[in-house]
């Protein structure tokens, strides 16, 4: 077999792909476009290349051999943004899981590494691919060994060999330190002779070949004034090409056999994808686990008919239902367990008995469940109301650690140290092979989940106590689930011939932008087709290529955003994509899931999955209607009452993190504003610029609003620029004295931290905790990752559970007071009702003083509120 090493650059490919793709981050708030781009130039590369050997370079540090010849050497370098630096530790686990070799050396770059193994391969027969972003390995290209540069992203690449270098520039790769030494290197700081560009530096390489020759042969230079350059630079010119040369001779202790390639791990891998949310990459594995736990057999008796006899005061009762959607997905079984014995119920049978209903609906038969608003909402779709419910382990488990997400009941078990069960996916089975076996297994199977939270039930209660949480658990997260179950059965009716009447609005929105595109464009095409489109901007129109694919132009949305000011043809496309989407995700969406009997939809809000205990929605996804567009803000015209003369009712709190961070630093001047009844950005401007309420532009408030918004957050000078389109040092200027102005909010985020480090956690107003092990890291990166968090998550967190209170409260108000009145979605920070027109002065009243008063702080919540016939006449 051919042997074959493929050596990457690994901080040239990081980089190429953080600033290729758009900033993401997986549900627990790390950045991931680095390590996503990076990961899929990996798989490409393994693909493509089937390498017998690889290895993946990294600098060591800032400071190399080459700054004892040139101390400025890779100085004005911008500081790496800290939402790339967090990524490069887990490119590093990544690279761990794929097997694949990573090596860094003192004192030396990750080119030396590369172009010293690179000719040790030569030297051993091995066939040889370097790839990278950075052109100076270039000059590593031989006969044996071909550079693959990225161009403009990840996806783009360029292959040098020595043919291509002649090709292109009309000389050997062995040239390329001689070109770089008369021509410089702004991006290394090598400073090269100035004046001379690539087309003379080239042009005199064509004739005296290398550095010294043209130094040698000056007065033969045509030009006076270049022949002066050169006489006046000539030996910065040799220290250029000396910086620019790879050494191939550094101190390399990792050997060729050391880096041989067999193939990933794949179980740690699958671990890393589901850590950092690659969905898409996990689809393509195959990710079921082995389990050769020896599981004990129960005894359970199969009902073919509920008798009374068989419920006991104190029950398990564990509902299966195999798609997350309960609500549109029928349950398989019913699995009771209690000192009467273990019972699986066919879901036919159950609901056939008026002795399951008097049960299930029985106040007085507490219940163990593992998920109470799944439970409550699959029977109650079937007229039986579930009362009694006293214990949830999906919710338990999840207070106590929310960064566990799995929702297989066997992980939570497993997390508890409890083994006595198997997992969904090795007992169903995964995709095709995924089926329901037959009854007496999935009798065992059910049993064993109910046995799981019978067995965990009270060490789990303990745990909360010992963490005092037990009140979090009890008096918020479980009579939540009540009203949120409650809320999923109600659902929210849609104005269904508005909601097509919009289509339609939007179609004819559409056909008239179109129209308007291809006038611009001077001819008609297909907008939709990225390679079509490309053609159109790039070529025929000429705008500037931000970045190519393998099947020609980039036309993403980061690269259109760009070229907005470039010509009004990119604004009119970016519109005709966003009006799309509202037409495609939402208009159609809408009604694809409506219920055709009731036109109602019933989204399903998701109680244990964000670690900052904010609620999300899916099925559809009501928190990401956009509003920017006023024909996503006219989406909210299609949400109506669901009873004739009623109307909609929302109610959204003002600031809410702002005044919680106000409350949890007690800071005076961050204070002061919600106090006096004062616009907070409006103070903010006030107190960075040192200028009078008259005199804050609009400007200056749009920089407070973005830093009270962001720097809590831990955003960086980088992230700041990014949003408020301003150089980094600008934004890091800005925050500095947004922290001067606030010196108490600067001395929350240092505590926070030192609580974080000694804790290992960080909690909220109501003692939400929320673990962050990877304070103490050695590791700056991560370090600062986790920093950031602890700084953030008792503000969202607190901010969620005062409205998660305010729920509560409002639902219990609501009852006290008899009203109609139903609460139908919870969205971001606003609640939204439907009521009788005679019920509103009531509202009026008891909305605002119910949620202003959910949780005392040091500064007052403010509530706004609306109402009309629609919800977007509520807004």
């Amino acid at each position: 077999m051919d042997k074959k090493l493929v050596l990457i650059d690994g901080n040239s490919i990081a980089y190429r792909a953080f600033f290729a793709l758009p900033l993401l981050n997986n549900d627990k708030g790390v950045h991931t476009n680095a390590i996503y781009g990076f990961t899929m130039m990996l798989s490409r590369i393994l693909e493509e290349e089937r390498p017998t050997h690889i290895l993946v370079a990294f600098d060591a540090g800032k400071t190399t051999f080459r700054h004892a010849t040139f101390t400025e050497y890779k100085g004005g370098r911008q500081k790496t943004p800290p939402e790339l630096s967090e990524q490069f530790p887990f490119i590093r686990e990544l690279l761990d899981a794929y097997k694949i070799s990573r090596y860094e050396l003192e004192n030396y770059e990750a080119d030396d590494i590369i172009g010293t193994l690179s000719l040790q391969a030569e030297n051993n027969g091995f066939e040889v691919k370097v790839i990278s972003g950075d052109k100076d390995l270039t000059q590593l290209a031989s006969e044996k060994t071909t550079v693959s540069i990225t161009r403009k992203g990840i996806t783009e690449i360029e292959e040098y060999t020595p043919a291509h270098i002649q090709d292109k520039y009309g000389i050997s790769a062995e040239q390329i330190i001689d070109l770089k030494g008369l021509m410089g290197d702004a991006s290394d700081n090598i400073p090269g002779i100035p004046g001379v560009g690539e087309k003379t530096a080239l042009k005199l390489l064509h004739e005296f070949k290398t550095v010294e020759n043209v130094i040698a042969s000056v007065s033969e230079v045509s030009g006076k004034k270049l022949q002066e350059k050169i006489e006046a630079n000539k030996e910065m010119a040799i220290v250029s090409k000396e910086l620019a040369t790879i050494t191939r001779e550094a101190p390399v202790e990792v050997k060729l056999e050391d880096i041989s390639y067999s193939g990933p791990d794949q179980q740690k891998l699958i671990g890393i994808y589901k850590e950092l949310g690659f969905n898409s990459l996990l689809d393509k594995m195959d990710t079921a686990e082995t389990e050769d736990i020896e599981l004990q057999d129960l005894e359970v008796t199969q009902l073919t008919e509920v008798t009374e006899d068989i419920f006991a005061d104190e029950n398990t009762l564990y509902i299966e239902i195999l798609d997350d959607n309960y609500i549109k997905n029928d349950m398989v079984g019913i699995s009771l367990l209690n000192e009467r014995g273990s019972f699986f119920i066919p879901a036919d049978v159950a609901f056939a008995s008026k002795e399951f209903k008097a049960f299930a609906e029985d106040h007085k038969k507490k219940k163990a469940v593992y998920d109470a608003k799944m439970s409550i909402v699959s029977l109650g779709i079937k007229g039986v109301s579930l009362n009694g419910i006293t214990f949830d382990l999906l919710i338990a488990s999840y207070i106590l650690n929310p960064a566990e997400s799995s929702v297989d009941i066997a992980d939570i078990a497993k997390r508890h140290y409890y083994t006595q069960i198997q997992s969904d996916e090795s007992f169903y089975g995964k995709g095709a092979k995924r089926k329901v076996p037959e009854t007496a297994e999935l009798s065992l199977h059910l049993a064993r989940k109910a046995k799981a939270i019978d067995s965990l039930k009270e060490n789990i209660l303990e745990k909360l106590r010992e963490n005092s949480q037990y009140r979090l658990f009890k008096e918020l997260e479980l009579p939540l689930s009540f009203i949120l179950a409650e809320m999923e059965l109600q659902g929210v009716k849609i104005d269904i011939p508005r909601l097509k009447e919009m289509g339609a609005e939007i179609s004819n929105r559409l056909k008239a932008i179109e129209e308007k595109i291809f006038e611009l464009a001077g001819e008609a095409f297909n907008i939709n087709s990225p390679k079509q489109l490309g053609v159109i901007l790039f070529e025929k129109l000429q705008l500037p290529s931000v970045k190519k694919t393998k099947t020609g132009y980039s036309t993403s949305a980061d690269v259109l955003e760009k070229l907005e000011q470039e010509h009004e043809i990119v604004r009119e496309i970016l519109h005709y994509r966003q009006l799309g989407k509202i037409q495609s995700t939402y208009i159609e969406g809408l009604l694809k899931v409506a219920d055709p009997k009731t036109d109602k939809v019933h989204t399903r809000f998701n109680q244990t999955l964000t670690q900052t205990g904010r609620l999300s929605s899916t099925d559809p996804n009501l928190q990401n209607i956009p509003i920017r567009l006023e024909e996503g803000r006219k989406l909210r015209q299609a949400f109506i009452p669901s009873e004739m003369g009623w109307i909609m009712f929302a109610a959204d709190y003002s600031q809410i993190e702002l005044r919680v961070l106000a409350h949890i630093s007690r800071d005076e001047g961050l204070s002061a504003a919600f106090h006096h009844g004062m616009d907070v950005h409006t103070k903010t401007a006030m107190d960075v610029f040192h200028v009078s309420e008259e005199e804050v532009t609009s400007n200056m408030r749009r920089h407070a609003k973005a830093v009270n918004f962001g720097i809590v957050y831990g955003i960086s000078d980088y992230g700041l620029s990014q949003s408020l389109g301003i150089t980094r040092k600008e934004a890091g200027q800005f925050i500095e004295r947004y922290l001067d102005s606030y010196p108490r909010v600067k001395e929350y985020m240092s505590e926070s931290i030192l609580e974080a480090k000694e804790k290992g956690y960080v909690s909220t107003l109501l003692q939400r905790r929320r673990y962050i092990p990877e304070i103490t890291s050695r590791n700056f990166n991560i370090r600062s990752f986790a920093e950031r968090t602890a700084m953030n998550t008792p503000i969202q967190g607190s901010a969620a559970d005062i409205i998660k209170k305010a729920m509560i409260n409002m639902s219990e108000r609501l009852k006290e007071e008899k009203l109609q009145a139903r609460l139908l979605l919870q969205v971001h920070d606003e609640l939204i009702f439907e009521a009788p027109k005679e019920e509103l002065e009531i509202l009026m009243r008891i909305v605002p003083e119910e949620m202003e008063n959910a949780v005392e702080l040091d500064v007052p919540l403010k509530v706004d509120y609306a109402y009309g016939p629609t919800w977007f006449d509520a807004k």
